[in-house]
């Protein structure tokens, strides 16, 4: 359903890259080719795999709409609307939990891996968001009787309007930035600034984040830095779709006890066991000494894996 609306904007979408490539040469910049080659496989081979996962998750989607609360007509104007906010409130939630739940964090993190911010960056998508878990902030709409492909439907309208906000290309939009999610709003999002980390979570609208208190303002004057926080860059498809995973892994093997191996799973990114200064190696001393002194996100290894020392440092 979703790929059904979406392959309808792909046209304009190739045809904004080229646009961005031919701005960025004509003012002298830099224009991300490689990453954005990188960034067209990805997106070929998350559209192989989700419509395997649509398929997977289409009987669930059918029981749940057989047992729901209240019939939606969808012939109705206010039940799209209403639909129009329940899928922006479900999706700020996914979003956010995407990025506070290292689980989920594990697929989304992939869409936040370029370290440029373009049109081409926005199709960069993990492929293993069935497995993260992050399919069930929909069903309730769906129990509460808003059909499937109307929920669906809605999502994909969602998806294509932040199409828009990967770039640097637009300045902020004025009065629309109390409302809605801009690409000012979305470079923040990318951002990781220290001020910047977990901000901004909306799809098509600001209001949710306001609400709940996790809105930042992007600074003029303040340059932007985006990628993953304590991991180097990357061109392996491989490893961008899987790193995160692996560090889980590593890092459920590696714990004490089996509240540390949760935490490592499901706490939030970067969360690591608190031990005494006697327990930890003079690595990791030095390294959060460094970080207190600087101010700046001090890294260490552990195993294959680097560590920011601070919980916020992860993306």
């Amino acid at each position: 359903m979703i790929f059904a609306i979406v392959k309808y904007a792909l046209p304009v979408f190739f045809s904004l890259i080229v646009l961005e490539y031919v701005i960025y040469r004509k003012d002298g910049r830099l224009f991300p080719l490689r990453e954005a080659g990188v960034s067209l496989l990805m997106a070929v081979i998350y559209q192989v795999l989700n419509k395997q996962n649509q398929s997977l998750l289409m009987p669930l989607h059918t029981w749940v709409f057989e047992h729901r609360l209240f019939p939606i007509p969808t012939d109705s104007w206010w039940a799209w609307i209403v639909g129009f906010f329940g899928v922006e409130f479900a999706y700020y939630w996914l979003h956010r939990f995407g990025h506070e739940v290292r689980w989920m964090w594990a697929s989304h993190g992939v869409h936040h891996s370029p370290t440029t911010m373009t049109f081409s960056g926005a199709y960069r998508l993990g492929i293993t968001s069935l497995l993260s878990g992050l399919f069930v902030f929909f069903l309730p709409l769906i129990l509460i009787g808003f059909p499937p492909k109307m929920v669906f439907s809605l999502f994909a309208i969602n998806l294509i309007y932040q199409f828009f906000l990967h770039t640097e290309l637009f300045p902020k939009w004025g009065w629309l930035e109390l409302y809605l999610n801009t690409p000012s709003h979305h470079r923040v999002h990318h951002a990781i600034n220290e001020a910047y980390i977990d901000k901004n979570y909306g799809g098509v609208l600001i209001i949710f984040d306001r609400l709940f208190g996790t809105l930042a303002i992007e600074d003029d004057k303040q340059p932007i830095t985006y990628g993953l926080l304590g991991k180097a860059p990357t061109l392996n498809p491989l490893k961008l779709f899987f790193q995160e995973w692996v560090g889980i892994a590593q890092d459920v093997v590696q714990a004490r006890s089996f509240g540390e191996a949760l935490n490592f799973a499901f706490g939030r990114p970067g969360w690591k066991p608190e031990v005494s200064t006697l327990d930890k190696s003079p690595r990791l001393v030095e390294a959060e000494g460094l970080h207190r002194a600087t101010s700046e996100p001090a890294t260490l290894e552990l195993s294959e894996k680097v560590y920011a020392t601070d919980t916020h440092y992860r993306r």
